[in-house]
């Protein structure tokens, strides 16, 4: 029909001719990133009657044109039209390129369209924004453990450490808005420093992958990325209100998005999160609230061919750590560990006093990309982290209100990355990267610094390739080569030196001796390869398989090198070793999937052998001046983790779905031929969806989580001798919890107000319906108390 206009116009044009003017407009029409011509595309003298059509050759002719100045527009399938003048007569053939990629210009560059290759021979597991919006009041490690394989480390309820096939902190790569955290992420209670709430998607990698980011991600790689932003002229936003009779408190986030149709983008989130003492089902858990602050922005320009984004955010968090966990003499430690209750219960209430900390994490990047003709894709990229730690010990007089740890982690890397399609079925990407890195403790803490004065240079050179064999079997392949520079002032007690021979092993770094102190420079390099290889095999629509292997080698951080005193927010005494090598680990996995169909499943089995593994675990109670605390020494060791995760979900009858999920891992010390400390037990859970599409979309859920008692653990139990008794007891460290069963309600609802495309959804949970009592095998705080009792929580969304 529209091919009949334009030519009925154009004889009506031709008919209509009178005036003497003979003047002629050519032009050819092309995909402006492939100069491929654009048959079909239709050409408009605006303001008179002439229209025509480009022909196989993208090619277009005006004749008998008067002189003036003309407005042309140009529009074809799929692409963005362009307006522009053109004077006549003119000798000049018009070149026109449209943009041919308009679904591409859709969104803006997200993470999640970079840490892979075409061929990903590694399953994703995607938490979605839906889900993730449930979670808009709790941590980022909470909404993370809804994955098969995937558990936490926790210190109480608030810190939330993602643990990934029985491995965390510096073996979890984590990446932020394409920003790889850098937050002090090797302390087991130091949680992530990220707001939820900034979250689109979530993918979570179970192994050495993302070389892009890092080649030291033995565990795994998680991965957030920012909501999408659609390239025209709009303008949304959505606020979360979130509230919570555990902890008695709530929280509200709020976003709101401008974009423009010429490609300008930019969005403004902020999150506001107060939750008072949490509960057992039996007694106040005292001092665990939370006081959370929030802030982030992204502006940026985005088209097919170019883009560049600005980005920042701040992460402060104010978190209090049970007060039965910080405990005086040995009996009081002793007593707190064979009891059902802490030794400390006080009234509920919203202030948060020591032991606390208080974390503020800064995030600073400018990136930007551009599409080379006849290379690719070339992106470069720089980001500033700041990270500012206090930990707030129980201390008296003028020392009440000074942290006992104050730490500094300044972090500046920068990034130059190119993607390149060789051929059609064969894609690679490369890049270089360095990284400088600052850690300031101040020393007027009046306490002995943990974690030393130290800079850390680190260079890096990666390069991923994937192959398209057939239809059905792609390959990837890639390596990462790393190489780490530390450079530390640190005193050591004089004491502690000799014990562990470091007076014989490196003399060279004293700098000077005091009294009971030596002052020491140590000067450490690390060189760090990893690889990965994979497949991914389409037997049909169906089924798909991944087999993946992964070389992943770390060096140890800072925690683990100079450890040597009291960690305040761990509530233990910690002692690192000067002379440990890099890990290296060794993973094998595979993947079956099936896709579609009323049965939709996924297995992956795998084993992960480690080289040199660095673990931490208690050995003593030592006394201080600051009471009594448990003892955990880093130590080497070789170590190899096997496990399965498997998936299912099935749809029984018409809207209604059954999920289940079960993950069991073994970790075994193969040095010492024991078994692994802090490995999480065997889980299932079973969960039952039922959808009312008709009635306000309300879907109705019920879930039970199941964990079994973990019987394989490390002995690591001591004795401790009492004075004032003259008596020696065993200090029970080692021993699990026992097994639990936990229930959970959930139902959500959406409604449409108006016609401005304003929604209200609502949501309503319970977890832990029947109040049980049950402490967790990963929670570090479970010597002194019960994990949380009954929650009842009601989400409200407005999006506008």
């Amino acid at each position: 029909m529209r091919l009949i206009l334009i030519i009925l116009l154009c004889f009506v044009c031709s008919a209509g001719y009178a005036q003497e003017c003979n003047n002629t407009l050519t032009g050819r029409v092309a995909d402006r990133h492939d100069g491929t011509p654009l048959s079909g595309a239709v050409v408009v003298l605006m303001n008179t009657d002439k229209a025509t059509l480009s022909d196989f050759d993208g090619k277009f002719r005006f004749s008998s044109l008067c002189a003036g100045t003309y407005s042309v527009e140009i529009s074809h399938p799929e692409c963005q039209p362009r307006i522009f003048s053109v004077t006549i007569p003119s000798e000049d053939e018009l070149n026109i390129e449209l943009e041919h990629h308009v679904e591409l210009l859709k969104q803006v560059t997200v993470v999640g369209t970079a840490y892979s290759t075409k061929s990903e021979t590694l399953l994703e597991n995607r938490i979605n924004l839906a889900t993730l919006e449930e979670f808009s009041g709790a941590s980022f490690g909470d909404a993370i453990n809804t994955l098969s394989g995937v558990s936490s480390l926790n210190t109480g309820n608030a810190v939330v450490k993602p643990m990934i096939n029985g491995l965390h902190s510096s073996r979890v790569t984590i990446i932020n808005n394409g920003v790889r955290l850098q937050d002090q992420e090797w302390g087991a209670e130091h949680a992530p420093n990220i707001d939820i709430n900034t979250a689109g998607a979530i993918t979570v990698l179970k192994g050495a992958s993302a070389l892009q980011f890092s080649g030291d991600a033995i565990g795994g790689v998680i991965i957030s990325e920012p909501a999408r932003i659609p390239i025209k002229d709009s303008l949304f936003g959505k606020t979360i209100l979130h509230g919570a009779t555990n902890g008695r408190g709530g929280s509200v986030t709020t976003s709101l998005t401008k974009s423009y149709h010429s490609g300008w983008y930019a969005t403004l989130q902020g999150t506001y999160k107060r939750f008072g003492d949490f509960e057992a089902p039996d007694y106040v858990l005292s001092n665990t609230g939370i006081h959370e602050r929030d802030g982030s922005l992204r502006i940026g320009y985005k088209q097919f061919d170019q883009g560049f984004e600005g980005y920042y955010s701040i992460f402060k968090n104010e978190i209090g750590i049970l007060r039965a966990s910080h405990l005086g003499g040995a009996s009081d430690q002793f007593s707190a560990i064979g009891n059902d209750r802490p030794l400390i219960i006080r009234d509920f209430t919203y202030d948060i006093e020591s032991p606390r900390q208080d974390v503020t994490h800064h995030i600073a990047q400018l990136s930007g990309f551009k599409r080379v003709n006849d290379l690719g894709k070339l992106s470069l990229s720089y980001n500033f982290q700041f990270n500012e730690r206090f930990e707030y010990d129980v201390r008296r007089g003028s020392d009440k209100d000074i942290p006992s740890v104050d730490l500094e982690l300044t972090t500046h890397n920068v990034a130059l990355d190119l993607e390149s399609e060789i051929k059609d079925n064969l894609g690679i990407k490369v890049g270089l990267a360095g990284n400088f890195q600052n850690n300031f403790a101040d020393p007027d803490t009046g306490v002995r610094r943990l974690i030393p004065d130290y800079d850390q240079y680190r260079a890096s050179v990666y390069g991923i390739a994937d192959l398209g064999v057939t239809e059905n079997l792609n390959l990837e392949f890639g390596g990462r080569f790393e190489y780490t520079y530390m450079d530390a002032k640190k005193f050591y007690r004089t004491s502690f030196w000799e014990s562990r021979g470091y007076d014989m092993l490196f003399p060279d770094i004293v700098i000077e001796e005091f009294d009971n102190q030596i002052l020491t420079n140590p000067k450490l390099k690390f060189s760090n390869l990893s690889a990965t290889f994979g497949l991914n095999y389409q037997f049909d629509s169906n089924y798909i398989v991944y087999a993946n292997y992964s070389l992943a080698s770390r060096a140890p951080n800072a925690s683990e090198l100079f450890s040597e005193g009291l960690h305040h927010g761990a509530s233990r005494i910690e002692l690192g070793d000067l002379g440990f090598s890099s890990e290296v680990g060794h993973k094998i996995g595979l993947t079956l999937q099936k896709k579609s169909g009323i049965l939709r499943f996924t297995v992956n089995p795998y084993i992960n052998l480690i080289s040199d593994f660095i673990l931490i675990e208690p050995t003593e109670i030592q006394q201080t001046i600051r009471g009594n605390f448990q003892v955990w020494e880093y130590r080497q060791t070789s170590a190899r983790l096997a496990g399965v995760d498997f998936d299912l979900n099935a749809d029984i009858a018409d809207n209604l779905e059954f999920e289940h999920q079960f993950s069991y891992i073994n970790g075994k010390d193969r040095t010492m031929d024991l078994p692994l400390i802090n490995m999480p037990p065997a889980s299932t859970t079973n969960s039952l969806h039922y959808t009312f599409p008709d009635f306000y979309d309300l879907v109705l859920s019920v879930k039970s989580e199941y964990v079994f008692m973990q019987n394989e653990f490390p002995d690591n139990n001591f004795e401790v001798f009492f004075p004032d008794t003259g008596t020696t007891e065993i200090i029970d460290v080692s021993t699990p919890p026992d097994a639990y069963h936990l229930l959970g309600l959930r139902a959500k609802a959406g409604f449409n107000i108006g016609d401005a495309g304003t929604r209200l959804d609502l949501g309503l949970a319970v977890a832990n319906l029947f109040d049980t009592s049950y402490r967790n095998y990963l929670n570090r705080l479970r010597f002194y108390a019960d994990d949380l009792g009954r929650n009842i929580m009601l989400n409200l969304k407005i999006s506008y």
